[in-house]
């Protein structure tokens, strides 16, 4: 079971956030939560989130710790992917959009991009039911 506001999926239960933050303080609200950022680890839940999202939103997912090496937040690698077509690019070396480490799903396209994790976005959190 579920709290008030959260969603039911597989095993585990979703909340999908009401105000935009950086990813730093998006994982700081999932983790007062007793939950964490997204872990996007099969094409079902990767469906499921399309589904629920009407904004960019943050996932767990990010390169902070080495660049090029992306891992969800609960230490597991990157095995599924749906990034965008040139993505991740780090924001292409141009100073404008600075070090991209953490990964966002776009609303438009449901593919995964690379953003400042400074970014204020969505986020949807993700605790065991």
């Amino acid at each position: 079971m579920c709290p008030a506001e959260w969603r039911m999926f597989s095993s585990s239960c979703y909340l999908l956030s009401s105000q935009p933050r950086s990813w730093k303080d998006s994982r700081k609200d999932c983790r007062e939560r007793g939950a964490d950022l997204v872990v996007i680890d099969s094409s079902h839940k990767q469906t499921f989130i399309s589904g629920i999202i009407n904004r960019d939103t943050w996932i767990g997912l990010t390169d902070r710790d080495e660049e090029g090496t992306w891992k969800w937040v609960d230490g597991t690698p990157l095995t599924l992917k749906r990034w965008e077509t040139a993505q991740p690019d780090n924001g292409s070396g141009n100073p404008r959009w600075g070090d991209e480490d953490c990964a966002h799903v776009r609303a438009i396209t449901l593919e995964w991009n690379d953003l400042s994790c400074k970014s204020a976005l969505g986020w949807i959190c993700e605790k065991k039911a």
